[in-house]
This record gives C-alpha cells, structure tokens and sequence, in this order.
C-alpha cells in the first residue's frame, strides 16, 4: 500500500520568523497516522525551516531546481544545492512554472533529470487548462506532458518519482475538481504508468493539487488512485494542513 504524501507548497509566502513559526508548529504536533508530511518554502527560507523540523517527522523540500548541475546560470539553484539545504523533495513542471516562466516539457524533463542525480524525488506536475478540459483534451494533455516529462526514464527511475495532478483551472481559484474528475484523471496516469513499468504503476504516488482544503480532502482522499495532495493555501495554516494530513490518514 503506498503511503499518502501530503505536500504543502508554500509558494511566494514568508519571512522567516513566520516560517519557522509554521514549522515548528507541524513539528510540534501530534502524529497524525501514516501520512508522509512534506513542505516546500522559497528557497531562501530552506536552511531556516529544516533548522526547526530536524528530528521531526516533517520534511523539507523546494519549489524548484535548475536544469544544469553547475555552472553560470545566474539565479539557479542546483538539486545538490537542495540536498545541502536539507532537501528530499522538489516540485517539477508546476503550472506557474509552466504558464508564467514558459517551461516546456523538455526543460520538465532535464530538471527532472537532475533531481534524480541528485537523489532527490521529483514531484512531477501535469494538468490542463480550462479551455482544454472544456474541449474534453484533458486527457491528451495529461499524456503528453507525461510523455514529455517521463518517458526517458528508466523503470526504476520512474519509480522514484511522484506525479502530481494540478488542473491550472483549480490551483488558486477557490475551484476545485470533483472526487470523480481528479479519479478520473488519476486512474488515466496510472494506466499510463501500467503501459510503461507495473512496478513503478503500484510504487508511485500520484497527488491531487488545486484548491485542496479540510472540507474536500477527504472525498478526494477516498479515490483509489489518489495517494494524496499537493496543498497550495491551505498549507500556509498550520491547523488546516494538519486537518488534510488527518482526512489521508483516515
């Protein structure tokens, strides 16, 4: 059975006073059942958070990598950088990546590359637009921007990812997909996974990202095929995020 992950992507948010005061708080709480915690801050908050939640349950993450190992790439952050920091994780290919700073598929696929190398766990984002759900593309888009970020992989690099589904329509608009359009979904990726490696089909967990709160999470949560979410707003309150991670638990 695959351990549901709740990732809190903290996004443009904090200082460094309210970062710890938010970590400490997650650190602080009590277990809330087999449930991998998981925050990603900005990157300049990383050292700061992981000072707190070392020795607890929670763990550290980023936003985002570069797509080169080194070099000058002024402003990149590189995975080796991360795992200095602390890292486990790095979110890949999120939609405000992919829609305000034009990452394609390809530059998914390169950063995925490197997280890997770096032995972090990418958790790759997939999902469409409005206009391409209402078009009923949805699928489609899923697929490419699977076949896009993934297909390069090896099985046992594949199993080492984390998928993410984020319809752009639903991430910061109060909207978010029903249980049964995010199941949907979800049971298309692993049929995608299925088709390609059925060991990294049962390993990888697939999360639910867009507009995810206390009073939904646990209708998403009972979907088959979702393994969990990767929270946007909800995450910046501590009791919130702790009521999504209790609905996984459950």
């Amino acid at each position: 059975m695959r351990t549901p992950l709740i990732a809190g992507n903290w996004k443009l948010n904090g200082s460094r006073v309210a970062a710890r005061a938010l970590a400490s708080e997650l650190a602080d709480a009590n277990p809330v059942g087999e449930v991998e915690l998981l925050v990603c801050p900005s990157f300049t908050l990383l050292s700061a958070v992981h000072d707190v939640l070392d020795g607890s349950p929670v763990v550290l993450g980023a936003q985002n990598l570069a797509s080169e190992p080194k070099g000058a790439f002024t402003g990149e952050v590189s995975g080796d950088m991360l795992v200095e920091c602390g890292c486990r994780y790095v979110i890949v290919g999120h939609s405000e990546r992919r829609t305000l700073f034009g990452e394609s598929d390809a530059d998914v696929a390169r950063k995925v590359a490197q997280a890997l190398a770096s032995g972090l766990t990418p958790i790759v984002c997939v999902g469409e637009s409005l206009a391409e759900r209402d078009s009923g593309r949805a699928p489609d888009v899923v697929r490419g921007q699977l076949d896009g970020a993934l297909s390069g992989l090896s099985d046992a690099q594949l199993a080492a990812c984390v998928l993410a589904y984020e319809p752009v329509w639903a991430i910061g608009t109060g909207r978010s997909a029903t249980p049964d359009q995010a199941q949907s979904v979800h049971a298309d990726m692993r049929a995608w996974l299925s088709a390609r490696s059925a060991s990294a089909a049962h390993a990888v967990r697939a999360l639910y990202g867009g507009s995810v709160k206390p009073d939904n999470a646990g209708a998403l949560f009972s979907q088959p095929d979702i393994d969990g979410a990767l929270v946007g707003g909800a995450s910046l309150v501590g009791q919130d995020f702790l009521a999504i991670a209790r609905a996984a638990a459950a």
